[in-house]
């Protein structure tokens, strides 16, 4: 199975096509993460020592239910009712009802805090060969949570914990010189790619390095306003 076996998935999913773009900003580095890096395993949910993937962008889960339902996370079935009354699948992602969930989420500005939280509690248990991910989006970076869970990941060396953020340039602020630089200054290491190029994007997830965050920045196609 490729990508292009999920957009059909995807397609499924219909009622929230205001956040259509947002959907699919995500689509290529989900695949990646799922098909290539994560060491998640549906048939088993509660493994302790599986990887983390925590999705800080929830607002706009249709390509994250398309992508666990192509791995066999939850059933196709459940994509021709996203948001209906009695399906698990909301608008916003629910982990007591969305098997392979690690957080609900929507309000932006809480993954990042939230990942280097679950990092930490990895560590506290000796559990050293578990990695954190935290997929955000660009605009998200506006909210000041952010920046502190930023700060203290980078003067705390925290190793195990991976930021994606998808650049779709619809940031209200941006930062000087770039996103990467944004947290390179507190002592991530950083790398930016193609968002859509997949060999780019698993190159630069398998770019953490011992003693440092790391962040991926993948930049997409500028959303339209």
């Amino acid at each position: 199975m490729t990508v292009m076996d999920v957009e059909p998935l995807l397609r499924r999913l219909t009622g929230d096509e205001k956040h259509a773009p947002s959907a699919f900003s995500t689509l290529d580095v989900l695949w990646v993460l799922y098909d290539r890096v994560l060491r998640v395993d549906p048939r088993r949910l509660d493994d302790p020592d599986r990887d983390r993937f925590l999705l800080s962008k929830g607002h706009g889960p249709a390509a994250y239910y398309a992508v666990l339902a192509a791995k066999g996370f939850l059933p196709p079935d459940w994509l021709d009712d996203l948001g209906g009354a009695d399906s698990p699948l909301g608008h916003h992602p629910d982990r007591l009802r969305v098997p392979g969930v690690e957080i609900s989420s929507g309000s932006l500005g809480h993954g990042l805090g939230l990942g280097v939280g679950t990092a930490l509690g990895l560590r506290a248990q000796g559990r050293l060969e578990p990695r954190v991910y935290v997929l955000l989006g660009d605009a998200e970076l506006d909210e000041g949570s952010n920046h502190e869970a930023i700060a203290y990941a980078g003067a705390t060396g925290l190793d195990t914990i991976t930021a994606v953020v998808i650049d779709n340039r619809s940031a209200s602020h941006g930062w000087p010189g770039g996103i990467a630089s944004r947290f390179a200054v507190h002592g991530w290491t950083a790398v930016t790619v193609d968002g859509r190029d997949h060999d780019a994007v698993e190159a630069g997830l398998r770019q953490a390095a011992d003693g440092a965050p790391h962040v991926v920045v993948a930049v997409v196609e500028t959303k339209e306003i």
